[in-house]
C-alpha cells in the first residue's frame, strides 16, 4: 500500500497531535517532550492540539572512542546515563574511558539545554503522562536512550508519538513503553527524511520561538 508523504513536520505535527488526542482521553496531567531539532516543531503542534505544556528532551551520543559513530550509550537531559550493554561486551571500554566521554557530552548536553532553555528549569515528568515527539525513527537509538532516561525520571506512564517509523523499530519500541503511535510505517522504510516533501533543517532560532511559545508550568 502506497503512503502519502508529509508536507513538511507542521503538517505531521498536526496529523500526529489528533491521533494522540484519540488516544489519550485525560489530557489534566500531559506533556509534551520534543527531541531536537527536528521533532521540535512536530512536538510544536502536538502540543498545541492537546493544549499541553512542551519542553525539549535532549539525548547526546556517548561514542565508543575511535570509534565514535558507535553509541555505547547515551546521556540524557538531567544527566541520566544509558548504557548499551550490547555494544560494551564486544568492545572493551575502560571506566575512565566511559567517564571522560560522559564528561565531554555532559558539557555539551548542558550547552545545549541553556541555550534552548535559557534560565527556566525543565518540565517535571514525576507521574506525568509524557509523550515523547521526534520526527521520525530509523533505529530509534536515540528515542529508545530517551524512554529509558524517563524511567529512571519515574515518569507515570511514555508514549512515544512520531509521524514516520521503520516497521520493526515500531515494534521493538512498543516492548519499552506504554503506548507508540506511528502513523506510517512504510516498507521499504530506508529514511526518515524521504518520507517529507520538505525535510530542511530545523535551526536553533526556530527551536528557541517554537519553546518560548509553547512551554508553561503545568
Amino acid at each position: 500500500m502506497l503512503q502519502e508523504r508529509f508536507r513538511d513536520r507542521v503538517e505531521a505535527g498536526q496529523l500526529l497531535g489528533r491521533a494522540v488526542a484519540e488516544r489519550v482521553s485525560d489530557r489534566t496531567n500531559v506533556i509534551v517532550l520534543a527531541l531536537p531539532r527536528g521533532g521540535v516543531p512536530v512536538g510544536y503542534e502536538v502540543a498545541r492540539v492537546l493544549d499541553a505544556p512542551m519542553d525539549v528532551f535532549i539525548v547526546r551520543k556517548l561514542g565508543v572512542p575511535g570509534h565514535e559513530e558507535l553509541a555505547m550509550g547515551a546521556i540524557a537531559s538531567g544527566g541520566i546515563r544509558v548504557m548499551n550493554d550490547d555494544v560494551l561486551r564486544y568492545v572493551p571500554v575502560s571506566k575512565n574511558a566511559i567517564e571522560a566521554v560522559s564528561a565531554r557530552e555532559l558539557v555539551e548536553l548542558a550547552r545545549r539545554e541553556r541555550s534552548y532553555r535559557g534560565s527556566k528549569p525543565p518540565l517535571d515528568v514525576l507521574g506525568k503522562t509524557v509523550i515523547v515527539v521526534d520526527d521520525g525513527l530509523a533505529t530509534g537509538s536515540t528515542m529508545r536512550a530517551a524512554v529509558r532516561a524517563l524511567r529512571q525520571k519515574n515518569a507515570g506512564s511514555i508514549i512515544v508519538a512520531v509521524p514516520v517509523a521503520a516497521r520493526e523499530t515500531c515494534e521493538e519500541l512498543f516492548r519499552e513503553v506504554d503506548d507508540i503511535i506511528c502513523l506510517r510505517t512504510p516498507d521499504p522504510f530506508q529514511a526518515v527524511g524521504l518520507w517529507y516533501d520538505d525535510f530542511s533543517q530545523t535551526t536553533d532560532e526556530e527551536v528557541h520561538g517554537l519553546l518560548a511559545s509553547r512551554v508553561r508550568p503545568l
